[in-house]
């Protein structure tokens, strides 16, 4: 009997010195027996798509620029903190290295916004810009990114404006006061005036481009939210259900950091638990929702 408890005792030990990365990947897949046909479309055509686009250039030269800036600033933190700085003042190009988001998210980024064909998209934490152009380095889209910090969002639209990513906005203050953003939404059908054509996508939107709240002609109704701002489990939920009722059914919610901290899990969790949620993805480092009415209710942990 003492031998089987200490054998309990011993595997209960090592599952938590597993690594929680490790720990996905035993769980994860990929795109191999996904039975949901909008998931294997997705997987296949937008999360391993190995074709060299354009704009990864753009958004490589993005980057290295911000990683040579050793200009210093002083960033005003509204979130979570940094696991990294001990220090509000900080160089450029310590934030890019160590802040920004990596280059195969960015470049995931541009990919699903492309495959998803989104117009209106809304991305909660600026920074300094990196994830911003990669959403924006779609010509066709509308981006509007909030940053709290006065610091990083000047540099932000400095380097927006040098690459000509005019179809992305920056508005700076802190998200509670700022959300929801009250505009008039814009019908996806009457958007004549954009010289910029529209791709050629599978997954093009029909009719499914109705927001979920009466009021929505004081709403913007996003196509993709990209959540990068306060890494906690109040803010998080807190934004998701104030950004729930800009949603339509082909919306698509982007949390980054979804494993930063047992806070952003039990935030995910509840997040995937919510009944107008139909399909969630996990990508460990990025976390995907969808609303489709048409999807059965499904989880899936997905290597990217």
């Amino acid at each position: 009997m003492q031998s089987q408890q200490q054998t309990t005792n011993h595997k209960q030990r090592t599952a938590l010195r597993i690594p929680p990365y490790i720990k996905f990947l035993l769980k994860s897949q990929n795109q191999h027996g996904l039975h949901s046909p909008f998931v294997y479309d997705l997987v296949t055509k937008c999360f391993y798509d190995k074709n060299y686009h354009p704009e990864y250039e753009l958004l490589e030269t993005y980057r290295k620029e911000l990683l040579q800036n050793k200009q210093k600033i002083k960033v005003t933190d509204f979130g979570a903190g940094s696991k990294v700085f001990s220090s509000d003042t900080r160089a450029v190009s310590a934030i890019a290295k160590h802040v920004g988001i990596p280059k195969k998210r960015a470049r995931f980024l541009f990919r699903l916004v492309k495959y998803l064909n989104c117009q209106n998209i809304l991305e909660l934490g600026t920074s300094l810009g990196i994830g911003t152009a990669a959403l924006a380095a779609n010509k066709w889209v509308n981006v509007i990114s909030l940053e709290g910090c006065p610091q990083t969002a000047k540099i932000a639209q400095q380097q927006l404006a040098k690459f000509g990513l005019k179809n992305a906005k920056v508005k700076i203050g802190e998200f509670e006061k700022l959300l929801p953003l009250q505009h008039q939404t814009t019908n996806r059908k009457q958007q004549t005036t954009n010289s910029h054509p529209k791709p050629d996508n599978p997954q093009q939107r029909t009719e499914n481009r109705q927001p979920r709240t009466p009021n929505h002609k004081q709403q913007t109704i996003h196509d993709l939210i990209y959540f990068d701002g306060n890494h906690t489990r109040e803010a998080t939920l807190d934004y998701f259900e104030k950004l729930l009722p800009t949603s339509h059914n082909d919306s698509v919610f982007v949390f980054d950091d979804i494993h930063w901290s047992p806070g952003m899990e039990a935030a995910w969790e509840e997040i995937k638990a919510h009944l107008q949620v139909t399909v969630s993805i996990d990508t460990y480092y990025l976390g995907l929702i969808f609303f489709r009415k048409e999807q059965a209710k499904q989880h899936f942990k997905i290597r990217l």
